[in-house]
């Protein structure tokens, strides 16, 4: 799969979509600083962060705007987590990235997850050299469910395959 970069050129994503490293990098962390995360629980944000930390998963939500969310204390930058992150899940527009990343790489964070439609070449390089895993366009909530065999929860999945409907 292929994706604009913010310049216009194809940037092949295959390599950060690879299902090797997604199992290595979920069977893994422990500890998920989520970048952006926001206590509106209709935010995508509030929604994955909740389901991660549902399936065990420490959530240490990133946001500025933010003190506390999902009873857990928000820091204004990755620079003032006081543990170490295992992963940084992105929730910002791709033009954030680049600090981000480099804040990521400060902190010697394991992997550089971002979202869907949050693609940025820099961003990227940036967590590689650093020598981190990177994944991109990809949601972390739904990747744990596809590949840890959690798609039933919240109604995915529910192992019951008919055309016939409830109750007849």
């Amino acid at each position: 799969m292929t994706a604009a970069a913010n310049d216009g050129a194809a940037l092949d994503l295959a390599p950060y979509q690879d299902t090797a490293t997604i199992l290595g990098i979920l069977r893994s962390a422990r500890t998920v600083a989520i970048v952006g995360l926001s206590s509106n629980p209709l935010r995508a944000s509030h929604f994955v962060g909740f389901y991660l930390q549902r399936h065990g998963y420490k959530i240490i939500p990133v946001n500025p705007r933010e003190t506390e969310v999902l009873g857990e204390r928000s820091y204004p930058s990755l620079l003032d987590v006081p543990e170490p992150i295992d992963i940084v899940d992105v929730f910002r527009t791709p033009d954030a990235v680049p600090g981000i990343a480099r804040e990521a790489v400060q902190i010697g964070a394991k992997a550089l997850w971002l979202q869907y439609n949050i693609i940025s070449p820099e961003g990227i390089a940036i967590a590689k050299q650093g020598g981190m895993k990177v994944i991109v366009d990809r949601c972390m909530k739904v990747e744990h469910a596809r590949h840890l065999g959690r798609m039933h929860w919240l109604g995915f999945n529910t192992g019951i395959v008919t055309a016939k409907r409830a109750g007849r």
